[in-house]
């Protein structure tokens, strides 16, 4: 799990979304036990209180779970939970500020189209 102090990304909101992260790329997955709010902070060097609070923020989106007598556990469909939501406003918001960025640059929508098949192909599709 990796942040960055620099981000402008609140630190708990990177702690939530690495999270998020190792769910969908099933390095966590249903029923497994998350990691725990003190381990994060030891491993990030951040308050456990803000480890906390990106915990807390997976636990009302219902990825995460209160397990009595035990840590967080994932929840079942938290993986397809969060990738219904990627696909949806996440994509969507990376689009918007992908043409934002090209115009800035004059690039045009050829020329991004273009970059964007290029990139596809040099990383091959992985859902293949």
């Amino acid at each position: 799990m990796k942040i960055s102090f620099e981000s402008i990304k609140p630190v708990y909101l990177q702690i939530a979304q690495a999270i998020e992260d190792d769910i969908i790329y099933d390095k966590l997955k249903a029923g497994d036990n998350c990691y725990s709010q003190l381990i994060i902070a030891k491993e990030l060097n951040v308050n456990p209180a803000t480890a906390a609070k990106g915990i807390n923020l997976l636990v009302q989106k219902g990825i995460l779970e209160k397990q009595r007598g035990q840590s967080m556990i994932i929840a079942n469909g938290a993986k397809e939970l969060l990738l219904k939501e990627r696909k949806g406003s996440g994509i969507v918001e990376l689009i918007s500020n992908l043409i934002s960025e090209a115009n800035k640059l004059k690039i045009s929508q050829d020329d991004l189209i273009n970059l964007l098949n290029d990139q596809y192909l040099e990383r091959g599709n992985k859902n293949e």
